[in-house]
């Protein structure tokens, strides 16, 4: 375990170098690059090299790093159990007594009742 966390330590430091390697690069628009000039420790040609070949290097280095992290993990996961305690049953109310509904009664009068209207207007739709 104590790998899994060097690498990870490791992968986040290549992950600052190579956000900063890519910030410092200068952009086609001019944002934040830092170009070089002839007079400077590098021409502007050879610092863009560099620095491409350095971006090159951390990317390689990152993914990498995140293919062996992910490898590990997976191996070091398989063993764990399911923890079924919460488990649902298929029908919310299995639980609970169903009360039987009572049929209403009839009217006194059948002309003046309005017509009854059916418990489920859908019902018969799911048999089609």
């Amino acid at each position: 375990m104590s790998l899994f966390i060097f690498l990870t330590v490791i992968q986040a430091l290549v992950a600052a170098a190579l956000v900063g390697v890519i910030l410092i690069q200068k952009s086609e628009g001019g944002g934040l690059g830092v170009g070089g000039s002839p007079a400077g420790f590098m021409s502007a040609r050879g610092a863009a090299d560099f620095l491409t070949r350095v971006t090159s290097i951390l990317a390689v280095l990152f993914v990498g790093l995140s293919i062996v992290l992910a490898a590990m993990a997976v191996n070091a996961g398989g063993s764990r159990t399911l923890d079924t305690s919460l488990q649902r049953t298929a029908d919310p109310l299995a639980g609970q007594a169903q009360q039987p509904v009572a049929p209403a009664a009839p009217a006194a009068d059948p002309s003046a009742a309005a017509p009854a209207a059916p418990a489920d207007p859908l019902g018969g739709a799911a048999k089609q």
